[in-house]
């Protein structure tokens, strides 16, 4: 904690707040997203004068956002500062998508005294346990040492008192970050001692969001077919299968009698169904997120997990089924008239160079790019980031600028997301002069409205006079002018030469490439790539 001058005369408001922000900085905090208000100035005063990078947003769902993104692609925890009242209930979404993803988020709440709790004065509610069991929370009225924990978010209510500025001269000196500690592993750098796994049965390993290289080290060790999520962090080497969402549904998948799962798999309907059949056994690497029991059935459970070389035949008769069938979904594309969603996700995934970022949207255009994105050779690996979750569109290009600003400056930043999860967060485009701004690509997908009902139960013909009311929500909205408002440069393009310039020459900055797309027919175009399958 600080150690202040002795008669220091600092209200008691900024010596606590100086000692939260201490106590963030002991942690390894190296960033700080504020949002503006009255109640939270001592914090405010403290975060400007501490050794960190700080970040200022008007908007508490985006600031709750970009500290996310920041924490993801860093690893080290970020605070995000508000005010009291509503401006700490719009933190709620970040707070749950840090909750079930393990993200170490740290939510800071301004409050007033409690003596003024339960009387009506303005902007007080009762914060303390406001996020519920999705992020503990300490209700602070005095300086005490943080223990911030190094998965998922922690919620720091603080009280501050009259007065909330400081003295004109001696502000209260912050401890120097002396030692600080370094980025903190992801979960999956667990050293649980290896766990010989029996050979025999066949086996593929499914890996989901955050599941890191070592699905991909099993899966090359053994021999066995990796079915990697863009996001997994596994989808590199020579066994990640391009096309596993459409051969599960072949009757390649019946002979699968043992599944190996790590990460947080949500993408697919076939992989959950395999992953809850009855004659299938289903080993797992325990995920880092909030549940830790998982939504199928789990035979064992182990934290690392080796193997010998299996039968090699199995292995083969995947990749063979796998690159006869991209052959087949590739030139099914190039045949349609016109530029198809599945296409952008292509060119964007290739846009996206060794080492490089991209942090993609739910919906349609992360499952785009579980279909088209080939997996990259190991030692060019590219860092792929999804709010998976609770698989919200909330906060996507918050999330991206975070990620980006978290990552060197050297790193391309790519983000591709729809039109609705765009619209959903324009005031991550709402960055002050002063800001420091990532070089950041948002690549939007605009098909004027949410195409992914097309492909569900509710896009099906007997609903089609309800649809575009309820589910397709046409909005016909002029993103090019919504970029304008916020001075971000925008370009519109139509093709996929035109997509591929694009992303080949960036500008710098933050800016955006707009895609217009048609979602007539979206359904028929799935309907289309499942039957290729056989």
């Amino acid at each position: 904690m600080s150690t202040e001058p002795e008669g220091f005369p600092a209200p008691g408001a900024q010596r606590l707040a100086v000692a939260v922000v201490d106590g963030l900085l002991a942690a390894g905090a190296t960033d700080a997203v504020l949002c503006p208000g009255s109640r939270n100035a001592p914090l405010a005063f403290a975060l400007a004068d501490a050794p960190l990078r700080l970040h200022t947003r008007i908007d508490e769902r985006t600031a709750g956002f970009l500290a996310l993104g920041l924490a993801k692609a860093s690893r080290r925890p970020v605070p995000v500062v508000c005010t009291s009242g509503t401006a700490a209930a719009n933190l709620h979404p970040a707070v749950l998508e840090a909750a079930h993803a393990g993200v170490p988020l740290v939510v800071v709440t301004a409050d007033r005294p409690a003596r003024l709790r339960g009387t009506g004065a303005n902007q007080t509610t009762d914060q303390v346990g406001l996020f519920g069991d999705a992020a503990p929370c300490l209700d602070l009225d005095a300086p005490r040492d943080l223990d911030v924990p190094e998965r998922g978010p922690l919620h720091l209510n603080v009280q501050l008192d009259d007065p909330l500025v400081p003295p004109a001269e001696g502000m209260p000196l912050l401890a120097a970050p002396v030692g600080r500690p370094a980025p903190r592993p992801h979960p999956w750098h667990v050293d649980a001692g290896p766990v010989e796994m029996p050979l025999g049965p066949r086996t593929v390993v499914v890996a989901g969001d955050d599941a890191g290289p070592p699905a991909r080290m099993l899966a090359e060790r053994a021999g066995w077919p990796l079915l990697a999520e863009p996001s997994s962090g596994s989808r590199t080497g020579t066994h990640a299968l391009r096309c596993y969402r459409l051969l599960l549904t072949t009757a390649l998948a019946g002979e699968v009698e043992r599944v190996v799962v790590a990460g947080h798999p949500t993408l697919s309907r076939p992989v959950l169904r395999l992953l809850a059949r009855d004659d299938v056994e289903v080993v797992e690497i325990p995920a880092a997120g909030r549940w830790p029991a998982r939504p199928f059935p789990v035979a064992a459970s182990q934290r690392a997990l080796t193997a010998a070389p299996d039968d090699p035949a199995w292995l083969e008769r995947w990749r063979t089924a796998d690159r006869e069938l991209a052959a087949r979904v590739d030139d099914l594309l190039r045949r349609r008239p016109g530029l198809t969603p599945h296409e952008v996700a292509q060119v964007v995934d290739a846009a996206n160079p060794p080492g490089g970022l991209l942090v993609v949207g739910a919906s349609n255009p992360i499952r785009d790019l579980d279909l088209m994105a080939g997996a990259h050779p190991v030692g060019q690996r590219r860092m792929v980031l999804a709010n998976r979750g609770l698989a919200g569109i909330d906060g996507t290009v918050s999330t991206a600028v975070g990620a980006a600003l978290g990552r060197p400056r050297s790193s391309r930043a790519t983000a591709y997301v729809g039109d609705v999860t765009f619209l959903h967060d324009m005031t991550g485009l709402v960055l002050g002069p002063d800001e420091p701004r990532p070089d950041l690509t948002v690549v939007v997908a605009n098909d004027d409205g949410g195409s992914i009902f097309a492909t569900l139960e509710q896009g099906a013909p007997a609903y089609a006079d309800r649809f575009e009311r309820l589910f397709g929500t046409p909005h016909g909205v002029d993103l090019a002018a919504l970029c304008a408002a916020t001075r971000t440069p925008h370009w519109r393009v139509g093709s996929r030469a035109e997509l591929e310039h694009a992303l080949a020459s960036p500008n710098g900055g933050v800016e955006v490439v707009e895609v217009r797309l048609s979602r007539q027919d979206r359904r028929a175009l799935e309907e289309s790539l499942r039957t290729l399958a056989g």
